[in-house]
């Protein structure tokens, strides 16, 4: 089994900046792409940003010049930089993980969310 751990949420002031880790564990051979979304209260899950194995980065442009998702390849981890934080950025933040397990069966995973919160 592969598993999602993340950290680094909390309550920050408008302008302030967090930074969301996240680590796969387990059964892994490869892990390729790597990504953040999030769930406001009462709204749908979007899709923050995405990077691949690679480096290739994707952003929602709500969020383009403002986060930067980075990722270490050796520890199986990516990093979520959210700088100048804005109320609406208030969501549960999910980590999600593709890739291929031991047996080099496809995996897609989850993480449990972390919640950021943006209230002055």
């Amino acid at each position: 089994q592969v598993h999602l751990v993340e950290s680094g949420g909390g309550l920050v002031q408008p302008g302030e900046s967090l930074r969301l880790s996240c680590t796969a564990s387990g059964t892994i051979f490869s892990i390729d792409a790597m990504g953040w979304y999030r769930r406001a209260p009462g709204k749908e899950r979007e899709l923050v940003a995405t990077i691949t194995r690679s480096g290739n980065t994707n952003y929602a442009d709500s969020v383009k010049g403002r986060f930067t998702i980075s990722r270490d390849n050796a520890e199986n981890t990516v990093y979520l930089q959210m700088n100048s934080l804005k109320p609406e950025d208030t969501a549960v933040y999910r980590c999600n993980a593709a890739g291929r397990d031991l047996q080099r069966e496809y995996l897609e995973v989850w993480g449990r969310g972390t919640l950021v919160t943006v209230s002055s």
